[in-house]
């Protein structure tokens, strides 16, 4: 066997429809697409979700909710967190650069610290925002807050 004698497998290769090429050729006149109708014109595309004229499942179902252009979206973080990259880091002063060297945000999020666990060193805390809970909470541990 070589390039000289190499055939597509049987049956895998056929002719293309020839429409439009008169009476004689059987596929003539309406060539195979029916009378009237959408799908008879040229041009013709179908709609993405179009049902045939029955009204589309996109509209028949009710609308709700309601999304906030103004949104401020902050990634949380809890003081057991803040505790913990302390403890294991050494830290005194823990600000975005540091959350950001131990993988909780990423340099496009704001963050917020939550109150979730207890602080049980004085630090010195730098973000976005804070809960009251949170913020009363680092006070009273004897470290402070700084928003950005």
């Amino acid at each position: 066997m070589d390039l000289s004698n190499l055939q597509p497998a049987v049956g895998s290769v056929r002719k293309n429809k020839r429409i439009g090429r008169g009476a004689g050729s059987g596929k003539g006149g309406t060539s195979t697409r029916g009378h009237k109708g959408a799908k008879s014109r040229s041009g013709y595309s179908r709609k993405i979700g179009f049902e045939g004229g029955q009204m589309p499942l996109q509209r028949r179902l009710p609308k709700f909710g309601f999304k906030n252009i103004n949104r401020v979206e902050y990634k949380a973080i809890n003081l057991c967190d803040l505790e913990t990259l302390a403890a294991a880091k050494s830290l005194e002063k823990i600000g975005l650069e540091e959350l950001r060297a131990a993988g909780l945000v990423n340099r496009k999020q704001l963050v917020k610290i939550l109150a979730n666990g207890t602080v049980s060193r004085a630090l010195a805390v730098e973000a976005n925002a804070f809960s009251a809970a949170a913020e009363k909470a680092i006070v009273e541990a004897g470290g402070s807050i700084s928003k950005i």
